[in-house]
């Protein structure tokens, strides 16, 4: 499973050596790694009032087959994630299967009743700095299954609840996985080199208060 991956790679950064990046500078190039602690990488995010220049969801091209085996991005995500494999037919149609929806606590039988998260919203993202994207990096964060943390299956209604929403507007359902959700939406933005606004900043420093202050490592996608 993705949390068990995530875990392995957790620890292997502790291991890592010590020519690894100790802050995203902004210097550092796509591809390179920078290895910190949860509250090292929120105070290290340019604090910024949101860009809301219009914005469109059509903006990020989404759920595409990028490795050309049949499924799309949300498909791949679906069978990585289940508990209980489903049934793969012509062209990636899956029937059956388990998943479990951190947000809300719940096991879903079925992919219906899923969404493919982004855990830091396209919207969110479009405010906090990818109003000057390319539409390749664009494509590249909405489709991004190059870090276990960027996209999760969660139930269609705990998704749909959150919507663009920021975590000054949003927590999970679920209090238990807090400290990972907060956790993982400060690692997505390191990821991508996006902005936080100041209740946003507030927001996530007070539900990781009482948290652990994991060192992660991620690779810089831009």
């Amino acid at each position: 499973m993705r949390r068990t991956v995530a875990l392995a790679a957790a620890v292997a950064a502790l291991l890592l050596p010590v020519s690894a990046h100790a802050v995203p500078a902004p210097a550092a190039a796509p591809g390179a790694s920078v290895t910190l602690t949860v509250r090292e990488a929120l105070d290290a995010l340019d604090v910024a009032q949101e860009d809301t220049t219009e914005y469109k969801r059509s903006y990020f091209r989404h759920w595409i087959d990028a490795d050309r085996d049949g499924c799309n991005t949300r498909q791949e995500l679906l069978l990585e994630e289940a508990v209980e494999e489903p049934e793969q037919g012509e062209r990636c149609r899956l029937t059956g299967g388990r998943w479990y929806s951190a947000y809300d606590d719940k096991f879903i039988d079925g992919a219906s009743g899923l969404d493919a998260d982004h855990r830091v919203p396209l919207g969110e993202a479009w405010d906090s700095g990818a109003t000057g994207w390319t539409a390749q990096e664009r494509q590249h964060f909405a489709n991004d299954l190059g870090d276990p943390r960027s996209l999760v299956m969660v139930s269609a209604s705990s998704n749909r609840s959150k919507g663009e929403k920021d975590p000054a507007q949003w927590q999970p359902p679920a209090e238990a996985n807090r400290c990972e959700y907060n956790t993982e939406w400060i690692v997505v933005k390191t990821r991508f080199r996006l902005s936080v606004d100041p209740a946003e900043k507030e927001a996530l420093g007070s539900e990781l208060a009482e948290c652990p202050n994991d060192r992660f490592t991620v690779e810089l996608a831009r």
